[in-house]
């Protein structure tokens, strides 16, 4: 867990920025407040992604099964009518919170939605890891798709018509600048979280995992309970962030709760694009990810999916190891990586002398 002057001056520059960036740019706090979400989906789906190999396209379903239990708490425990008559598409309803009701309602309401999304990892674990390699990335997109579509088969919560969120009891400046915290603040708990786990036992556990997973067994290592970790810790921060996020958005429904073409994809593209398998190479993706993003959808909309698709190109064809990963092979020294070239400068003097 010691950090080395490259590492604290990173850590400087990114706390410095998530600090000052809503104050320099005020008018892209919300944006920011995404690159940080985007920053915690990437590297929570490294967890069971890149440290153990396990591909998972599932992992929206934590963050809608979020967003639906958070708006449960905050609705239910202060108004008796129900969710799905509270939300605006069912009727004229719309009762007021106070600033108290709302605050407490959303505190619980995040909290509800990590835990209720860490039980049903355990649960769709328990049939899940059967599957290895590609079936199990298809079984969690399944997985997602399927619970989705159960979803919005439940008029308790709006059915297909969605809910509307309570509103925000505070100006527009102050709402952007708190959620901005939140999604900030869930960001970093994950991300140095993360780095202690991987300096544990479980990192050596999830890599002999990703190595081979038949000898890791073989050599005593419980790869089910490990996986599990893995999976309900990424859960349990997509269910919570999935909270912050449906009250960012004021309204869910299907496809803000389950945007699995878009942030399901994205999470996996952005940790591929830093380098899987390392604690900084999902940092790296998914800032540069949404930086290109943001851009092309402000000032180049029609080309943004052709920018995106071009970036997943280069990064299948030219950099499959991720950014990291180049910069690793390239530049060792500078991860403290020391290289014996000594064995090779013997083989080229037994070359010559031949």
């Amino acid at each position: 867990m010691s950090m080395n002057k490259k590492t604290m001056f990173t850590y400087g520059g990114l706390a410095l920025f998530g600090i000052l960036g809503p104050m320099l740019f005020p008018q892209y706090t919300l944006s920011i407040a995404y690159l940080w979400m985007m920053v915690l989906m990437a590297s929570t789906w490294d967890t069971l992604g890149g440290q153990m190999g396990y591909n998972s396209l599932g992992n929206i379903t934590f963050f809608g099964v979020g967003m639906y239990v958070s708006a449960i708490v905050q609705i239910s425990f202060f108004y008796d009518g129900g969710v799905g008559e509270y939300t605006s598409a069912m009727g004229s309803i719309k009762p007021e919170f106070t600033a108290a009701e709302y605050f407490w309602g959303l505190g619980l309401g995040i909290l509800a939605a990590g835990i209720v999304g860490l039980a049903l990892s355990l649960v769709f674990s328990s049939f899940m890891f059967g599957l290895r390699g590609p079936y199990f990335a298809i079984g969690s997109l399944g997985l997602a798709i399927a619970v989705a579509e159960v979803t919005i088969t439940i008029d308790y919560v709006g059915g297909a018509s969605g809910i509307s969120m309570p509103l925000f009891p505070g100006d527009i400046e102050f709402r952007s600048t708190f959620f901005y915290i939140l999604c900030f603040a869930f960001t970093i708990v994950s991300h140095f979280l993360l780095r202690w786990l991987y300096s544990t036992q479980f990192g050596l556990a999830a890599n002999a995992i990703r190595d081979d997973e038949d000898k890791a067994e073989a050599m005593g290592i419980p790869t089910l309970a490990y996986k599990r970790i893995g999976w309900a810790i990424a859960a349990f921060f997509m269910g919570c962030i999935g909270a912050v996020a449906g009250n960012m958005a004021g309204f869910i429904d299907k496809e803000v709760a389950y945007p699995i073409p878009t942030f399901g994809i994205f999470m996996v593209a952005m940790a591929l694009l830093g380098g899987k398998g390392t604690l900084w190479g999902p940092v790296l993706g998914a800032i540069i990810f949404h930086v290109v993003k943001e851009a092309t959808w402000t000032y180049l909309l029609n080309l943004q999916w052709v920018a995106l698709g071009l970036i997943l190109i280069i990064n299948i064809v030219y950099f499959q190891q991720g950014i990291m990963g180049w910069l690793k092979t390239k530049y060792p020294e500078l991860f403290g990586i020391v290289v014996d070239t000594s064995n090779i400068a013997d083989d080229d003097e037994k070359e010559v002398a031949r």
